[in-house]
């Protein structure tokens, strides 16, 4: 991977060195801090919220909370025993 050098002031080099957890280099800090607004969670449920492509169904979100539900009282018995059927296609896409 290229790298490159650049200079900041140290006010910038403080609030970067705070930013950082122990492990991270600060490419990591700085790419985390000035990911795109595109890329949050508040933009994925603006987009299905105004998009035009079909949801999930109701069934296959019961069949997600059957999932979940069993996965606190078993893991084991949290697995699917056979392929979950309904959606778009039945192919156990939604």
């Amino acid at each position: 991977m290229a790298v490159k050098t650049i200079t900041i002031d140290m006010e910038a080099y403080e609030l970067l060195a705070a930013a950082r957890r122990s492990n991270e280099s600060f490419s990591t800090v700085i790419k985390n801090v000035l990911v795109p607004a595109s890329h949050t969670a508040a933009s994925l449920l603006h987009h299905l919220d105004t998009s035009n492509a079909p949801g999930l169904s109701d069934d296959y979100l019961a069949a997600v909370d059957r999932i979940i539900s069993a996965r606190d009282h078993d893991l084991i018995a949290a697995e699917p025993t056979e392929p979950y059927v309904g959606g778009n296609g039945g192919d156990g896409a939604p």
